[in-house]
């Protein structure tokens, strides 16, 4: 039986987990995965794209509180930090998003365009010049550090500092993390967590004597029913959108450029017409690759759900990376098709109250980018194998050479 707890099972071949998860969704309820056999620590595996969908809209029945990653954050860790907006239902959660989505009007949204394209010359310029490299550093890891640090009014010589603790905040999560825990410092990436954080908090401390027109200028002045962010609210949020925003779209931008190389039809269907073929081909690179493989859920009450008794307490967690193969909603769901239309696939979440609120800017980033990247080194690719980082968490690579000349 293919355990979903197990970490080796994570570090299997991409193909080899492929098949298991397929095998899973045939069956005929959501099966059971206790780690080392411990049921306290299990979960319900949802699998199925409609079952996702079901549990992500259904937060009565499936709570993200007290926390949506294993193992959730200590008490004290959200009491000195606060509760990030992922780890939080109902009325609270409604609240500080109504505040958040305040900041991003037409105007902020016009300035965020104009800043991608910006960035994203800048980094093609660099990656004409290279002729090769490793695309991670290169293109994908500082797109979305550039692009969301220049939302916040982070100045230029702190990003590299930003982009060193989000790979530090994030770089025990999954299978090496797994194996590495127990032999860590004890609190290293909480540490990485915690110099982003107090980061913020002293740029929006300064934006609420000194606005600067950027977007932690108009967090800290924005109102809903007379609540504003404090402190420790703005910095979980910008922790979570540097971590999130950062990791992410770094994953997909570099499964885009593999899956272009490996899928040369696809690759020269693409260049043939960006304009008709591009947004799809966007959409296709984020199902393929489910930047985040999972998110878990908790069970409010006793209920029943698809032929199985899921208990109050207990855990699910939503497999989007299984969601988005599902034979049921997919049609030859193996095939990378830029073609593919309707695709509702789930990169970002199920939808519901959780459905994430950088989607707009992920696709952007992607759509920008690979525009700027293929009309000025249309022969750019992969040039070697990619370095995956095993994880149950999300679809990571460390890093995978690029060349921007024939093969």
């Amino acid at each position: 039986m293919t355990d979903l707890a197990d970490p080796s099972f994570w570090a299997l071949p991409e193909t080899a987990r492929a098949e298991a998860l397929a095998a899973l969704r045939q069956l005929d309820r959501p099966q059971f995965f206790a780690p080392g056999g411990d049921r306290a620590q299990g979960f319900h595996a949802l699998v199925r794209h409609a079952d996702i969908v079901e549990a992500s809209t259904s937060p009565e029945l499936f709570a993200s509180e007290p926390s949506v990653t294993t193992p959730p954050p200590p008490r004290w860790v959200r009491t000195v930090f606060g509760d990030s907006m992922v780890n939080m239902d109902g009325r609270r959660h409604t609240d500080l998003r109504r505040i958040v989505q305040k900041a991003f009007t037409p105007r902020r949204i016009s300035l965020i365009e104009e800043s991608i394209r910006r960035i994203c010359a800048e980094i093609v310029d660099d990656v004409a010049s290279r002729g090769q490299g490793d695309f991670v550093q290169t293109v994908a890891a500082p797109l979305p550090t550039h692009v969301i640090c220049e939302m916040m009014g982070i100045p230029r010589e702190r990003r590299g500092m930003v982009m060193a603790q989000v790979t530090g905040s994030t770089e025990l999560i999954g299978v090496e993390g797994a194996q590495r825990r127990r032999l860590r410092v004890p609190g290293r990436n909480l540490a990485a967590l915690t110099r982003l954080h107090m980061l913020v908090r002293s740029i929006g401390a300064q934006r609420r004597r000194n606005p600067a027109g950027d977007l932690i200028s108009d967090l800290v002045a924005a109102q809903v029913d007379g609540d504003r962010l404090d402190g420790r609210q703005l910095g979980a949020f910008f922790s979570l959108l540097l971590v999130a925003g950062i990791e992410t779209t770094r994953n997909a931008i570099t499964h885009g450029l593999r899956l272009l190389t490996a899928h040369p039809d696809q690759r020269d269907l693409l260049l043939s017409d960006l304009d008709l073929h591009l947004d799809r081909a966007v959409e296709e690179m984020l199902r393929f690759s489910t930047p985040i493989v999972q998110f878990r859920r908790n069970v409010v009450r006793d209920c029943e759900f698809r032929s199985a008794t899921f208990r109050a307490g207990e855990r699910v967690v939503l497999f989007y990376a299984s969601a988005n193969r599902d034979e049921r909603v997919f049609a030859d769901p193996e095939r990378f098709d830029i073609t593919r239309e309707p695709n509702p696939h789930l990169a970002f979440g199920g939808t519901g109250p959780h459905y994430c609120l950088g989607a707009f800017l992920a696709r952007q980033e992607l759509r920008t980018l690979f525009r700027e990247l293929l009309v000025r080194v249309p022969q750019i690719r992969a040039s070697g194998e990619p370095e995956f980082v095993p994880s149950n968490f999300d679809n990571r690579i460390r890093r995978m050479p690029f060349a921007t000349g024939p093969g």
